[in-house]
């Protein structure tokens, strides 16, 4: 196993609960028993010395006894995602014990971690339902080699913009992704001017789509944004090839301004 994550912090600290109140798990000997987590794992803290950690994925936590370990008297094991908190008791068992444990609504605790308003599952959950929706409003559109780009909807939530931007390929030349970027550049850029761009990163991507022959369409979720009325957004998506097809497609910050507002 791997060592435990960015210092897995192994500490002996009082439990949120009385220990004999916490969901108990078993961890048999010689076994490696795994918390799946709905969320991406933040912080673990284990409450004794005699277990070893990682993270093998970001949402897994796998726990074992240290191989020198004779007899396991037990520990607290505590998880924490972008919006929860969950403890268990450890306890030894048998082998035919289960080596999974699912965290569960039951076993969480709210929590309010600063700067994490959404996790990513909500974000998964909102990008997914606007997929869903038709795309009605086709705010700005860029024709290029054959090939349509249509910023179709932007929504707002709380501190999140939902871009919704979607590609139809006119040509017979299927369209392989090589880079998806957003910049705010200057508006008009003369020969004497400096233009000076600025990459922005989505906060949330719904779709990692590699390709496609004729149509594209996909969710990109970002903080709120602001920038001036001689700025523009650009949504740069070019090809693998050497030769390869950028296109190029403008959000304006009255399309900003425009968003229509999600609940949740």
């Amino acid at each position: 196993m791997k060592k435990l994550f960015c210092y897995l912090m192994v500490l002996i600290a009082p439990s949120l609960y009385a220990q004999d109140k916490l969901p108990v798990a078993y961890l048999p000997e010689n076994l490696t028993l795994h918390f799946i987590s709905p969320e991406p794992i933040q912080y673990v803290d284990i409450s004794s010395n005699d277990l070893i950690g990682d993270l093998p994925l970001k949402n897994v936590l796998r726990l074992k006894r240290r191989d020198s370990l004779r007899v396991f008297p037990g520990a607290v094991v505590t998880v924490a995602g972008e919006k929860f908190i969950a403890q268990y008791r450890l306890l030894p068992g048998s082998p035919d014990v289960p080596t999974e444990v699912n965290i569960v609504p039951a076993d969480m605790k709210p929590l309010d971690i600063a700067g994490i308003r959404l996790s990513r599952n909500q974000l998964k959950e909102l990008s997914l339902g606007l997929m869903a929706r038709a795309p009605d409003k086709r705010m700005e559109h860029v024709r290029v080699f054959g090939i349509t780009g249509q910023l179709n909807h932007v929504y707002t939530l709380d501190d999140y913009l939902f871009l919704d931007i979607s590609y139809h390929n006119k040509t017979n030349l299927k369209y392989d992704i090589q880079d998806f970027r957003f910049k705010i550049d200057d508006r008009k850029v003369t020969k004497a001017a400096n233009n000076q761009s600025v990459e922005i990163k989505p906060e949330y991507t719904l779709l990692e789509q590699p390709g496609f022959s004729k149509n594209y369409r996909n969710i990109f979720v970002f903080r709120k944004m602001s920038f001036p009325g001689n700025k523009v957004l650009h949504a740069e998506l070019s090809e693998k090839q050497l030769s390869g097809r950028v296109i190029t497609l403008s959000v304006s910050y009255q399309d900003i301004l425009d968003a229509d507002t999600l609940t949740y």
